[in-house]
């Protein structure tokens, strides 16, 4: 018996890369429909980069985001909200306070279901050295809090570049050669019966030797959230599309 840090429940919605932003409302009309409970999720799962720019250290990034907090807060309270921080979010213990948050250090995450071992993780770990150096400082509170300081001097021009920077990426492009590179990354390092990730929006699922590899497709591409299957189906997800049939 491994140890779980998560138990995920049948039926609990996972969701990855939604980069919600003014520019990406869909977000918060989903989050609208989970509150209102037209959606009622067993468990809510969020796989890091749900939103495009937030962190703890930076209020101007709350406030561009207050609406969704508040209702993530608020549905938190009443069923287990499980979030993986992503290289877009992070830092988030003390805006989602009743969530259970895991920091990319954290991740993967072990998880049990029905007996099965499920890894999760945002994908943003185990990259170049580079990258790993640029994360560690971005991430760290006292770069965070000079980029505070320097963003409330020039009236959160930082924040605003970086939002309509971020507003010209390409989030839903095929990544060719992405089998082999799982397969490095992944393959001789882990061993359970599926590892679940997001960050490189492919929705693709790879067969390996020691475990199914499942990457999520992004809910900023068209709204796609996964549903966990019964422990009785061959499949563990069932893709949906947030549709208009639902919204609030």
């Amino acid at each position: 018996m491994f140890h779980s840090d998560i138990e995920i429940k049948e039926g609990a919605f996972i969701v990855s890369d939604a980069h919600y932003c003014h520019f990406r409302p869909q977000f918060l009309d989903f989050i609208k429909t989970i509150h209102s409970k037209k959606l009622q999720p067993a468990q809510l799962i969020f796989l890091g980069d749900i939103f495009d720019i937030l962190f703890y250290q930076i209020p101007y990034s709350q406030e561009i985001n207050h609406e969704v907090i508040q209702l993530i807060n608020e549905i938190s309270r009443e069923i287990e909200v499980v979030y993986l921080e992503g290289n877009h979010d992070f830092n988030l213990k003390q805006i989602f306070p009743h969530a259970k948050v895991f920091p990319i250090s954290k991740q993967p995450v072990a998880c049990g279901f029905d007996g099965k071992k499920i890894l999760l993780a945002h994908g943003d770990f185990g990259s170049v050295l580079q990258y790993r150096i640029y994360t560690a400082i971005i991430r760290n509170p006292f770069t965070l809090y000079f980029l505070r300081g320097v963003d409330f001097i020039l009236n959160h021009l930082v924040v605003q570049k970086l939002d309509a920077y971020l507003s010209k990426k390409e989030d839903c492009k095929e990544f060719v050669g992405f089998r082999e590179f799982v397969s490095k990354r992944l393959e001789n390092k882990y061993e359970c019966d599926y590892f679940i990730e997001g960050h490189f929006h492919q929705n693709k699922t790879l067969v390996f030797d020691k475990f199914k590899y499942i990457n999520l497709g992004a809910f900023a591409c068209n709204q796609r959230y996964f549903s966990v299957k019964s422990s009785k189906d061959i499949e563990l997800l069932e893709e949906k599309f947030f549709s208009e049939e639902v919204k609030i």
